[in-house]
């Protein structure tokens, strides 16, 4: 199987591309399975927080070129290059926090994947590219998950170069949150998984499809926006529960309502 699913424990699940053959390519079977898994997740009440890994030597070199090669005709083009682009929408507009746990190269459409991650951790060995000018293939769908995370010149030299960039590079322009010695990455991510997963369901959920939908909004938009949703979000059982628990100064007991 490419794609496995581990539940680490009732909060937190992983899920491994395990194709590592190919260096975990976004072929259209793996997009499909990652799909799939990402909306089974979605479902799950007890999940709270995802861990998106690559066995192998590394991340995920993005599409596969044996595959891209031998599609030929423009629609089945066009069919994979919309599949890829359903599975980061799936992510971004999924309930739940979306980490990326990179090691080994995050290339093309795999470093768009660590994009699309509402956060991402790497090894500081770990490498990002958009590479696709080198092949004569400009990763402009990429670019659209990349670019909303870092600047334009960031972004434009990373395209036009296609040069990769290392772990603690791709941190002070903002591709990920940071990087840590191999040993420690898993633990880092953890602990930040477990400290998410202690938090409400319902609020998370709330907040991440407010974060993203308020940034394509003008500013006066924007917050006319989000004063609705902090409306709704105070209406919810949990909110009143985390204001009671914080003036009680006691732990709040989360109903996901």
């Amino acid at each position: 199987m490419n794609i496995r699913t581990i539940k680490h424990n009732k909060d937190i699940a992983r899920v491994v591309m395990n194709d590592p053959k190919t260096y975990n390519s976004l072929s259209s079977k793996n997009l499909n399975d990652l799909i799939n898994i990402f909306k089974k997740l979605d479902k799950d009440k007890k999940i709270k927080v995802i861990i998106l890994e690559g066995a192998g030597k590394g991340f995920s070199a993005g599409h596969n070129l044996k595959e891209v090669k031998n599609l030929k005709k423009k629609d089945k083009y066009n069919k994979l290059f919309n599949l890829c682009s359903k599975l980061m929408l799936q992510i971004v507009e999924g309930r739940k926090p979306v980490i990326a746990k990179v090691h080994g190269a995050a290339y093309a459409a795999g470093c768009q994947l660590v994009a699309s991650c509402d956060l991402a951790y790497s090894t500081k060995d770990a490498i990002f590219a958009t590479p696709g000018v080198n092949i004569g293939l400009f990763c402009s769908t990429p670019m659209v998950a990349v670019s909303r995370k870092i600047n334009k010149k960031h972004m434009m030299k990373m395209l036009l170069t296609g040069e990769p960039i290392r772990a603690n590079y791709a941190k002070e322009i903002g591709l990920i949150n940071d990087c840590f010695t191999k040993s420690k990455l898993n633990s880092e991510i953890f602990k930040i998984a477990k400290k998410i997963s202690t938090k409400s369901n319902l609020t998370i959920k709330i907040g991440k499809q407010a974060f993203y939908k308020q940034l394509e909004m003008p500013l006066k938009k924007a917050y006319s926006y989000t004063s609705k949703v902090m409306t709704t979000n105070m209406m919810a059982m949990d909110a009143k529960e985390g204001i009671s628990a914080f003036l009680e100064k006691r732990k709040p007991i989360w109903k996901n309502k």
